[in-house]
């Protein structure tokens, strides 16, 4: 499963990054984390925002990272499909070839939660 070892490789690596990184890698780490904490616009809509900017970026570990966020936060397909739309039009299309892999990622998601799965990080 493709969930399963990204969620294993991130893991692995965070703790790699973070423990040998300088006092500048942790505070990044840190604001990264408080950025998404609930504001003035609610976390599902910043992590919509974030998936749309890993999109454009084409970032593929951002992607997924957004993508299970997102499914965390009740995001609908509807929306992000939505989502995407936003991201095909601020990138372009050479975000088609990322939003193909984000779709087949989300699919797995979903069956992950039509089996009663749990989806974290």
């Amino acid at each position: 499963m493709e969930y399963k070892e990204f969620v294993e490789t991130r893991r692995e690596l965070n703790e790699k990054v973070i423990s040998k990184g300088t006092l500048n890698t942790k505070r990044f780490f840190n604001l990264d984390g408080a950025v998404y904490r609930e504001g003035k616009l609610d976390v599902k809509t910043k992590e919509l925002i974030g998936l749309v900017a890993s999109l454009v970026l084409r970032c593929d570990d951002c992607i997924k990272y957004h993508l299970v966020r997102c499914v965390q936060e009740g995001v609908s397909d509807e929306e992000f499909f939505e989502a995407f739309d936003v991201a095909l039009v601020v990138g372009g299309s050479i975000v088609i070839p990322h939003l193909r892999r984000a779709v087949k990622f989300l699919e797995e998601l979903r069956e992950m939660e039509k089996n009663g799965e749990t989806i974290s990080l």
